[in-house]
């Protein structure tokens, strides 16, 4: 009788896909990728010769150990909440907008049209200003998400194409403004447009007890958490709201079911950029005060990774959203206390978006070894 080979000796590693998934996996698998993520991460560290265990002791110090870093945590975690909301409904129906960067530049750029010109030129009162910034900020992004919309949903494009070019569109768009058309000639040779007058900012939180005085933490929190109320209540209490979760979780039977799949298709995209909007928007009136270069460091790609680990849950988006922005408080303070590149916060968002799309492999299929 033949002896099998060695090749045939050798276990067999098979996936299998689960019917259902234990209710513990929901929780057990993003804990894992995050902790394997900081592991990886510790090494990179370890590398550059400074004890692992002491640069995160000082990220979170820095991001969380004070009123005034929990307060500019906040601050950073504003657009991150706005655009994860924004991008979070878009992947709730398997729309992968790639574009949330570019439509909140759109909104910073559509805000600061208002605030600039249009306040002073029609003498507005500034409860009114900062309303028509909102929703202007909104209507140009909401129309910056709809062009992928309607390319995917009449023509069926590529939505991530689309969406991730359009930013670059976006981005040279307001800069052509910020450098030549909007720029302030008394800015000393700076590429920005002049300030905004003070009353058109966003009223900064001062009431907050644990935050120190003179924080930066300003109404955009208090514009996040009330679009995730209004995001939640939409897409659980809603008609419009079910039928975004089955044309994502089965585009044949919401066909079937008679669904306005093309419509629902702009819609959503539509709202998943006014949402980035209105984080350029938060971020303009409330931060920079200005339409300038660097207004966003990345918020728009950060805000999929904080979709992602929220589970594309509303609250869980703001959650994720403050541990995030401790994240990148966190690469400022070791940049400065242990003379590490803050592009280790960078390195560590990476290695987390990494381990968790990773790990989700394991909550829809299971391994077999024959």
């Amino acid at each position: 009788m033949n002896q099998p080979s060695f090749s045939e000796r050798l276990p067999r590693i098979s996936f299998e896909r689960r019917l259902t998934a234990p209710w513990w996996l929901a929780w057990v698998i993003p804990i894992a990728s995050v902790t394997l993520a900081l592991l990886t991460g510790a090494l990179i560290i370890a590398s550059q010769g400074v004890n692992p265990w002491e640069a995160y002791k000082a990220m979170f110090m820095g991001a969380f150990g004070s009123g005034f870093g929990m307060a500019e945590t906040l601050v950073k975690a504003i657009p991150l909440m706005l655009a994860g909301l924004g991008v979070s409904i878009a992947f709730r129906m398997k729309l992968w907008n790639i574009g949330a960067e570019g439509q909140l530049w759109m909104g910073a750029w559509a805000a600061a049209g208002v605030g600039l010109y249009l306040y002073p030129a029609w003498h507005l009162p500034p409860w009114l200003a900062i309303t028509l910034m909102m929703l202007a900020a909104m209507l140009a992004g909401g129309l910056w998400g709809a062009i992928p919309g309607v390319l995917k949903g009449v023509l069926q494009v590529n939505e991530i194409i689309t969406s991730l070019m359009l930013n670059y569109v976006a981005i040279s768009w307001v800069l052509y403004f910020v450098d030549i058309l909007w720029r302030d000639p008394g800015g000393l040779g700076f590429p920005n447009t002049a300030l905004l007058d003070r009353a058109i900012w966003l009223p900064k939180l001062t009431w907050i007890p644990f935050l120190p005085p003179g924080n930066r933490v300003h109404f955009g929190l208090v514009i996040a958490i009330v679009a995730a109320v209004i995001l939640w209540f939409l897409l659980n209490r809603t008609k419009w709201g079910y039928e975004v979760r089955v044309i994502g979780e089965n585009p044949d039977a919401a066909r079937h079911a008679g669904m306005p799949i093309v419509r629902n298709i702009i819609l959503v995209m539509i709202v998943s950029g006014a949402l980035a909007g209105l984080a350029g928007m938060a971020e303009m009136a409330g931060v920079a005060h200005r339409l300038q270069r660097g207004l966003s460091p990345g918020y728009g790609y950060t805000a999929i990774i904080v979709a992602w680990l929220a589970k594309l849950n509303p609250f869980g988006v703001l959650l994720v959203a403050v541990l995030f922005g401790g994240l990148l408080v966190a690469g400022d303070q070791i940049q400065l206390t242990m003379n590490l590149p803050r592009s280790i916060s960078d390195i560590l968002q990476g290695l987390i978006l990494f381990f968790v799309l990773g790990g989700e492999i394991f909550s829809r299929y299971r391994i077999r070894i024959r």
